[in-house]
């Protein structure tokens, strides 16, 4: 509870409030000296005088004394009435007690502060609810709340009043209301109240079945609400009457649609009254609040349906109005109807808080004065045109003055029958409708980028395993010291870059081939921390810690490498230029299913994780840019100094780990990335496929040599790949495509010859290398065969159900081919 003192001290009053720290005072009164003071003062005069008398012992003197005393009181209280009254102000200091009294609430947090932002007065609530300590806007809230709070401040110090239409938190959402007020409105009051969930729907049922439908039924107007699949939710009685003959009959759960008929004109009737009853036209809403996404697809949400005679039906049609507005009115729904002039005849506050109007109880003329300048004609066309029309409905995208950068969906139908009121309006807000669009097309724009990088890399992959295949060739005729030694060594070196970089390609495009292991997360940290430590400097220093009790996780020991140097280099140079160096810091976390449920996270599921963070104490990102980092290409080092690669392969890697990466940021005090890996734990195939025994019949059969089908559309690699494995003893028949190959094969067979195993590409033209391999194995089931590619050999196994089939990944030297040969040959 807030503490307030009073202090009083002397003949004026200083009062003194206290209040979380803060502190009031208010001058002396300043009120006319009481009786006893003027007599105390007018005794000691009198005894001065006579004691100059008994002194001096001259009477006069005395006399002259006191004379010249009472003179100059005079004069005194002469000048002091000539001057102007100072003006007294009509209020008193604040008490602070009454405000607490007034502001303390059970439904609502209530805040005060003043102009230097601190907390001077404080709800109980506010109390119970937040840090007592802690003035808003500096609420222990997240980056996108405290950012709402900080606005909502800046306006209501600028506008007098703010508002903040939802706040994220634990206590379920939160709305908040500032206004400026006080003496000299140098204070703000602060009142934040639970968002309301309430059910639209069942709010709905409640008023059709109920008062408000009542009333409509003597005013003859039907409604019923209806569910998604056709079945009433509720009816008033008035629709019951018409559709079942009696006002107190049950429609609820039967179909809505079966009620009615139509005629050769698509007029409809009620079913029972056929024909010869009033054709009723039919007023569509959603039910739907304007603020959900949802309501924007009117399928999918319940609708309320007004039904309207033809030819008269409901008697007086002013006279329906206000219980339709009054209807309206109540719903959570953004609606307002216009006359036939465009005109507004009522708007609910739902209609005006969606358009972003300030004055709820003051709605504007026309609908017109909602939109920005470019949208008032086409608006007010539209509104003219289904106020005078037939009865339609349609959609219209406007951008409202309050938020111009999005368009909202304006909804459109015409009425009639219901005196003045022509055109019902209900605003939608398509804002999380149009964020949800542009995400999908960043997604989409990323796939494609990620496909064009994969097909790059895939034919770059052909040429480097050619120049990298005749470097070896060359180098096994060469030895050191030779003048070309040097030179084929720099042109292999050169090629192993361009490999690492179609690695990187193929990372971001999550197609490079990974080697999943079962490991543990601090045991990458430690092997590469070595190298880490060269890599950072001796300005840097780096911190690891490690929780206990993580769980094991599946990925590639040598990816998960690749990602710590790749966020390493970024935070280092994020860190170049700042005095006394800066602190890198790799930690290992356990997340249990618990803490990831807490996040309340809409992207990381439900699980156990073990959580890799690299943190660093650098120049940090700005907020605009942080959602860009891991698009390739783009970089936020100076021109020259980045390829933009680096977190795009870093993301690559992780999503094709099976994992999720999350970056966080602040400007001036560094970037934080955390990898969420989840916990391995192997299923009852693993376990097997652990516990059986490795076959040794092959490796035992296998004594070197052999006879290889060779088929390959690169004549270059071919080329290469033939003169390696003709070089260590193999005898190699080759073939350009995969028809070529098979006929190959069946030549082979038909001289009673035989071919030990296939080492083919994959992607070719004619034939491809999996159609080729099917077709082998109807000849030979058990024939090996070893597949050559630049693309990620999960990828394949997953498209190509082929058993006994091994892979290997281009580019690759001549000393691979040869191995990768011999181990499927022994078996291995």
């Amino acid at each position: 509870m807030a503490r307030v003192s009073r202090i009083e001290s002397g003949a004026g009053v200083t009062t003194t409030y206290r209040s979380e720290g803060a502190l009031l005072s208010a001058e002396p009164d300043g009120r006319r000296l009481p009786w006893k003071d003027f007599a105390a003062i007018a005794l000691g005069i009198l005894a001065s005088a006579g004691l100059l008398w008994w002194v001096s012992g001259e009477a006069v003197a005395a006399i002259a004394f006191l004379s010249g005393i009472v003179l100059v009181g005079a004069l005194v209280l002469a000048v002091l009435r000539l001057r102007p009254e100072a003006e007294v102000p009509d209020f008193a200091a604040p008490d602070w007690s009454v405000t607490f009294t007034a502001i303390d609430r059970d439904d609502e947090a209530v805040a005060i502060t003043d102009r230097a932002g601190r907390l001077v007065c404080a709800s109980t609530r506010y109390m119970e609810w937040f840090d007592a300590s802690v003035a808003p806007p500096s609420l222990q809230l997240d980056a996108p709340a405290r950012e709402g709070i900080d606005n909502a401040a800046r306006t209501a110090w600028r506008d007098g009043a703010a508002r903040v239409a939802l706040i994220p938190g634990s206590l379920g959402g939160l709305s908040l209301d500032v206004r400026r007020a006080g003496r000299g409105e140098n204070h703000l009051v602060w009142r934040f109240v639970p968002a309301s969930d309430d059910d639209p729907v069942t709010e709905m049922a409640a008023h059709v079945a109920g008062k408000l439908g009542r009333a409509l039924s003597r005013e003859a107007l039907q409604c019923a609400l209806v569910a998604p699949d056709g079945q009433v939710l509720a009816a008033n009685g008035a629709f019951a009457a018409r559709a079942s003959g009696r006002e107190t009959a049950d429609l609820v759960g039967t179909d809505f649609v079966s009620w009615f008929c139509s005629d050769e004109h698509e007029r409809i009737y009620y079913a029972r009254e056929g024909a010869k009853g009033a054709p009723v036209r039919f007023v569509h809403v959603p039910v739907a609040d304007p603020d959900i996404s949802d309501a924007i697809d009117p399928t999918a949400v319940p609708s309320l349906f007004l039904l309207l005679d033809d030819q008269g039906g409901i008697g007086d049609p002013r006279a329906g109005l206000p219980q339709v507005e009054a209807l309206l009115a109540r719903l959570p729904l953004g609606l307002a109807m216009t006359d036939r002039d465009g005109r507004f005849l009522f708007a609910n506050r739902a209609f005006l808080r969606a358009a972003g109007h300030e004055d709820p109880n003051l709605p504007p003329p026309y609908p017109s004065d909602l939109v920005i300048r470019e949208d008032k004609g086409a608006l007010a066309d539209a509104v003219r045109r289904y106020a005078q029309g037939a009865p339609t409905s349609g959609d219209v995208a406007v951008r409202l003055r309050a938020a111009p950068e999005e368009p909202v969906s304006l909804n459109m139908a015409a009425v009639r029958g219901l005196g003045e009121g022509a055109v019902l309006l209900s605003l939608k807000d398509s804002t999380e409708e149009t964020r949800l669009k542009r995400e999908i097309a960043q997604a989409t724009k990323m796939q494609a980028v990620g496909q064009l990088a994969g097909g790059v890399a895939h034919d770059f992959n052909n040429v480097l395993t050619a120049i990298i295949g005749y470097c070896d060739l060359m180098l096994m005729r060469h030895t050191p010291g030779d003048s070309d030694y040097d030179d084929i060594q720099q042109i292999k070196a050169n090629s192993n870059r361009a490999a690492s970089l179609t690695r990187q390609l193929l990372a971001f495009s999550r197609q490079q081939t990974l080697r999943p292991e079962v490991l543990q997360l601090p045991d990458v940290v430690a092997e590469v921390s070595t190298l880490l430590k060269r890599l950072l400097g001796e300005k840097i220093s780096l911190e690891v810690t490690h929780d206990r009790d993580l769980g094991f996780v599946r990925a590639d020991p040598v990816q998960l490498e690749q990602v710590l140097l790749n966020l390493a280099v970024n935070a280092r140079d994020a860190m170049a230029d700042i005095k006394g160096g800066g602190t890198l810091r790799l930690m290992t976390r356990r997340v249990t299913a618990g803490d990831v449920r807490a996040m309340k996270s809409e992207i990381l599921p439900i699980g156990d994780y073990t959580a890799l963070i690299v943190e660093d104490t650098g120049h940090g990102i700005k907020p605009n840019l942080i959602g860009k980092i891991f698009e390739p290409f783009f970089t936020t080092k100076d021109k020259g100094k980045g390829t933009g690669l680096g977190l795009s392969t870093v993301y690559g890697i992780v999503k094709q780990s099976g994992g999720f990466i999350f970056a966080s940021s602040e400007v001036g005090k560094g970037t934080r990335f955390t990898i969420y890996l989840p916990v391995h734990v192997p299923d009852a195939v693993e376990q097997a496929e652990a516990a059986r025994p490795k076959p040794e019949g092959r490796r035992s059969e296998w004594s070197g040599g052999g006879r290889i089908l060779l088929v390959e559309d690169e004549d270059t690699v071919r080329a290469v790949a033939e003169r390696a494995l003709v070089r260590q003893g193999y005898e190699v028949t080759t073939a350009a495509d995969g028809e070529e190959g098979l006929e190959a094969l069946q030549r082979i067979m038909a001289a009673g010859e035989d071919v030990d195993m296939i080492v083919s590409d994959v992607v070719m033209p004619s034939m491809d290398g999996p159609t080729m391999a099917r077709e082998i194995r109807r000849l030979r089931a058990d024939m090996p065969i070893l597949f050559m590619s630049g693309y990620a050999e999960e990828q394949l196994r997953r498209e190509i159900d082929i058993p006994n089939m091994h892979f290997l990944a281009k580019p690759f030297s001549v000393a691979q081919i040869v191995a990768a040969v011999e181990d499927v040959l022994r078996g291995d």
